[in-house]
């Protein structure tokens, strides 16, 4: 049978055939961060490359779909490994379990070298295409509860978004969520079973089922008990899942300087693995609350501050708020309304940068006095005449 080279799921994750699953799964998660959607919101490319690397994970982290999609090219979810074997040992000349005999391969057209007793197989994709329909359509009718893989199987990985205010994340501290997530189920401690076992309701006891497609009889080995004649008892908690779901409250530790939209990756808190497999990982991303004075851009701070005109035309040192409390400021004779003064190392530590911080960006907003009295009028007039340069007479040279 030629494989399916459309999609080489060891090169989309960029590992060798030989690949352990712990080599796939990190090989997946680093690619996942740098295509995810959220990563490169909008961009159609990268949504598509998750996508492919995503369905590459599936079929490669599981037992079962890798040894189906190793021994055949492709993977469907019809076709246990068992029958991939057998179709496998057929093809290296081994003991044949599958009957051929009496069907019908004129319908594939195209040259091709001999399979089956002379029959040809068409050597273009599309005729490969037809073969495999049939061959994937054959194992799917009757066919009763698949048995599980017996090796051990990872837990998948959690996501949730945490809230968390805004003096948290810039100083630092502890934050709670409640999630949901798959434990271990407490009966069978993850195998499934209750440790007794029952004739296989599919085959009868005997090992071997016999299917039919079109005209051509498929004797195989049973895929429910693998031929063993036997089934396990589901376990009576879990209904055989090996897991069960609970509610479990997490407390996790905030870094001071922990910006909007940061991961945090809590290690084997994620749902759990069966048969000995490793459980899953927890990421956590921040969204951080906003304040009622300061406004952060990744480690710098913002704000507004009044000064009057006095202060503002004359300059002075007037006292502002940081987040590490109140602070002088130099306010430049001439400072216009608007316009931006920078407090060096007033802003927030670095979560990423050990030992450095961000700054405090002031927009000064110079306030106009109401004047109540006639005194403060002529004052005012005065100055008028003293300053009689017309503040719009840029403007219009723009025109």
């Amino acid at each position: 049978m030629p494989t399916n080279a459309q999609k080489d799921y060891y090169a989309l994750l960029g590992v060798k055939k030989t690949a352990t699953s712990d080599d796939i799964r990190k090989a997946f998660r680093k690619l996942a961060r740098k295509y995810h959607p959220d990563v490169n919101p909008g961009d159609k490319k990268s949504e598509e490359k998750f996508k492919e690397i995503s369905e590459a994970n599936d079929i490669l982290s599981d037992e079962k779909k890798r040894k189906v999609y190793d021994q055949l090219g492709f993977y469907s979810d019809q076709i246990d490994p068992a029958q991939a074997a057998a179709y496998a040992r057929q093809q290296q000349g081994g003991s044949p379990p599958i009957d051929f005999g009496g069907f019908d391969f004129s319908g594939f057209q195209g040259e091709g070298r001999g399979f089956g007793g002379g029959a040809q197989q068409q050597s273009n994709q599309s005729g490969w295409g037809g073969f495999r329909d049939i061959f994937s359509g054959i194992f799917s009718g009757g066919g009763g509860q698949q048995q599980r893989p017996r090796g051990p199987q990872p837990g998948t990985d959690l996501e949730y978004a945490v809230n968390v205010d805004f003096w948290t994340a810039i100083k630092g501290g502890t934050a709670r969520l409640s999630i949901q997530k798959q434990e271990l189920c407490p009966t069978c401690h993850g195998h499934a079973a209750s440790g007794g076992s029952t004739t296989c309701p599919e085959c009868n006891g005997s090992g071997q089922v016999t299917q039919m497609g079109g005209r051509m009889k498929f004797n195989l080995q049973c895929p429910r008990c693998n031929g063993s004649g036997k089934v396990q008892v589901s376990c009576v908690t879990c209904h055989g899942d090996g897991t069960v779901t609970r509610n479990e409250p997490v407390e996790f530790r905030i870094k001071a300087g922990t910006r909007d939209g940061q991961r945090i990756r809590l290690q084997g808190r994620g749902n759990a693995g069966i048969n000995g497999g490793q459980a899953g990982d927890l990421f956590l991303t921040i969204r951080m609350g906003s304040h009622p004075v300061f406004q952060r851009d990744g480690d710098d701070i913002f704000l507004s501050v009044p000064v009057t005109v006095a202060e503002a035309s004359l300059g002075a040192k007037v006292e502002v708020p940081t987040i590490d409390g109140r602070s002088q400021l130099k306010i430049p004779p001439g400072t216009q309304s608007g316009q931006k003064l920078r407090m060096r190392e007033r802003g927030v530590p670095s979560a990423v940068r050990e030992g450095t911080r961000g700054d405090q960006i002031v927009t000064v907003n110079v306030v106009v006095p109401q004047l109540h009295d006639e005194r403060s009028r002529e004052i005012m007039r005065e100055l008028a005449q003293l300053h009689t340069d017309d503040p719009r007479k840029e403007l219009f040279n723009k025109l």
